[in-house]
């Protein structure tokens, strides 16, 4: 094959990726992106978006199973509900049938090449990919790595029989009767809890003495009530040793280094994520590591000239709309635009029910710097628009500097908050202080209500608490 020449080279379409190639398209520069899946990464494909769309499938299931069995307060009453996972499966792959092909569609409309396959460096400017009809070499001045990150395998669960990722749970044919899920995390929680509303018996095994460790008791505290009404199980300082095939078991280990089984017809281990930094020729690169990630300054430059990373191959938090925002920076530098990268104000979603959001300091974060600092927190019990959607299991919480009231976080739980992360994002990057987010209008009745009556509740003067 010829040789391909090209000014910028981006190893991975996801989020990170493909958002780069499509801005350094649309500024002009010859862009090229090496993919060796389907364009969308594993946030489209078998993340972000496939797992919304299981979510979603099983909120509806669960509603109607409460329309069945005459607990829905609403009055609404039906015949026995039934699910066929085979269905909802085809249309969440229809889903991300259509959105692929969408974002293939918008880098060709940038202008964008890509070649199919897998990359590997040759060095700091040339890449050789192998297609499907044989290697391709790439030549470039710029090279983006945005490959991603994979889930973690446990040396004692390797991934296979009954013991599946993430990617695997997206796919099942049937509800299994019993899940166990290794690591009560946000992708575990999110999974377990949406197979729990399918009808499996859920059973989350958490070796920390809490779930969701990284968001403080106060936000998790709702989610935890609402696992517990769902009927799944969570095992928290408990250890999981082995699968029992033969019995169709797990084995635990409890914090008092009792032993026990617990029933699990699936295994589904979410202990965290790790980069994809193999396979792709780093060996023969020279770039400096943090840990496991490849280390990168405020503008995803790397140690080698010419070479730059981004997305979850680079360190926390990984989240796609992180990776999307570095890639975009990266393309405008490789432009010749001056840009930064600041992340004060990068949200953070647990799609659980309900909902966890948060942006910007927690309490403890902003005490930790020093400053005095004030709080203002609106639970959804006072909420009108909380009430009608049976969400008033939650609150919004406002973290503000005491001596000029400027916001430093935001964080919230209930039915719904996820959509409010925009709002959240938007007072922090803008500088807000409590007095701009009170003295906006908030629509009625809407749960953003609860945002601004935060920010009253820590000037002293709540309206409706």
């Amino acid at each position: 094959m010829k040789d391909i020449v090209c000014k910028l080279l981006v190893i991975g379409a996801g989020p990170g990726g493909y958002v780069c190639a499509i801005r350094a398209g649309q500024l002009g520069v010859d862009t090229v992106i090496v993919e060796k899946a389907r364009a969308g990464g594993t946030c489209l494909t078998i993340g972000c978006i496939p797992s919304k769309a299981l979510i979603h499938a099983a909120d509806e299931f669960l509603k109607a199973r409460h329309f069945a069995d005459g607990t829905d307060p609403l009055g609404i009453s039906l015949a026995s509900p039934a699910i066929d996972l085979k269905k909802t499966v085809a249309w969440k792959d229809r889903i991300v049938g259509r959105l692929t092909m969408g974002v293939s569609g918008l880098l060709k409309k940038a202008g964008v090449k890509t070649v199919q396959g897998t990359a590997r460096f040759r060095d700091g400017k040339t890449v050789v990919v192998e297609t499907e009809t044989g290697e391709q070499i790439i030549r470039a001045e710029t090279i983006v790595i945005a490959t991603g990150s994979a889930p973690v395998e446990l040396p004692f669960l390797p991934f296979g029989g009954p013991v599946i990722s993430s990617t695997e749970a997206l796919s099942l044919p049937t509800v299994p009767e019993t899940l166990a899920v290794v690591g009560g995390g946000y992708i575990g929680l999110e999974l377990g809890t949406a197979f729990a509303k399918l009808g499996s018996k859920v059973t989350v095994v958490e070796a920390m003495p809490r779930v969701l460790p990284q968001w403080d008791a106060e936000l998790t505290r709702p989610v935890v009530k609402r696992l517990e009404a769902l009927g799944v199980t969570v095992l928290a300082g408990t250890k999981a040793r082995g699968l029992v095939a033969s019995a169709g078991a797990l084995a635990i280990e409890r914090a008092n280094g009792t032993e026990e089984r617990i029933d699990a017809e699936k295994v589904l281990v979410t202990v965290g994520r790790r980069p994809v930094v193999e396979d792709w020729g780093l060996e023969e690169i020279d770039l400096d590591r943090d840990g496991r990630f490849i280390r990168i300054d405020d503008q995803c430059r790397t140690s080698m000239r010419g070479i730059y990373a981004i997305g979850d191959v680079t360190g926390e938090p990984m989240l796609a709309h992180r990776a999307m925002a570095q890639g975009e920076m990266v393309a405008e530098i490789v432009a010749g635009k001056t840009r930064g990268w600041d992340k004060r104000a990068i949200p953070a979603v647990c799609f659980t029910d309900p909902e966890i959001v948060s942006v910007g300091l927690s309490p403890d974060e902003a005490r930790k710097s020093g400053r005095e600092i004030r709080i203002g927190q609106f639970p959804f019990t006072a909420s009108g628009r909380a009430m009608t959607v049976r969400g008033e299991d939650g609150f919004v919480r406002v973290v503000a500097r005491a001596d000029d009231n400027v916001v430093l976080g935001i964080q919230a739980v209930g039915t719904g908050v996820s959509e409010l992360s925009s709002a959240f994002s938007l007072a922090i990057e803008m500088g807000a202080r409590l007095e701009d987010i009170s003295g906006t209008i908030h629509a009625h009745p809407t749960m953003s209500e609860g945002f601004a009556e935060a920010a009253l509740k820590a000037l002293g003067h709540a309206i409706h608490i």
